[in-house]
């Protein structure tokens, strides 16, 4: 593995997504210095790669997640997952109101929340009209693409 401080080995990335294919396995991580990168795949696909400087402590899942009640089996099904790796905010700044709380009524195309990627703040809208059940993530919290932020019924 080449440990160049420029970028990351696409052909390392390209060969543990080859060997997902190869032995049907859903998700392979690797650790090498100060590099951790992570393939997983999701409906027979490679969905994401992560790469992250160690030392790197996964959080727990967090204790003051928001939600009304215990998860139904299908509220995956209205999940709003997140649409990129970066930062999401419940608000636009620090002493300003979150764009939505519990148990609100949102329209489809308002403001959920944005999530920061590359210095460039993102507006996530809402996919559908509906309120708002759960929220899934802390203020200022990591976010994956495809991790469920928002279930809105």
């Amino acid at each position: 593995m080449s440990t160049r401080k420029s970028g990351i080995d696409q052909q390392l990335i390209r060969d543990l997504a080859e060997i997902l294919n190869d032995t049907h396995l859903t998700e392979i991580e690797i650790e090498q210095d100060d590099l951790r990168i992570r393939v997983s795949r999701q409906t027979g696909a490679v969905q994401a790669v992560a790469a992250a400087p160690l030392p790197v402590a996964a959080p727990a899942a967090p204790a003051s997640a928001i939600s009304a009640a215990p998860a139904p089996a299908d509220s995956a099904r209205n999940a709003v997952p997140s649409p990129m790796v970066g930062t999401a905010y419940r608000s636009p700044s620090p002493d300003a109101q979150p764009f939505i709380e519990l148990g609100q009524k949102v329209r489809e195309g308002q403001t959920l929340l944005i999530i920061e990627a590359m210095k460039t703040m993102n507006q996530i809208p809402s996919p559908r009209a509906g309120t708002v059940t759960a929220i899934l993530f802390e203020d200022a919290q990591p976010v994956e693409y495809g991790e469920p932020l928002v279930v809105i019924e």
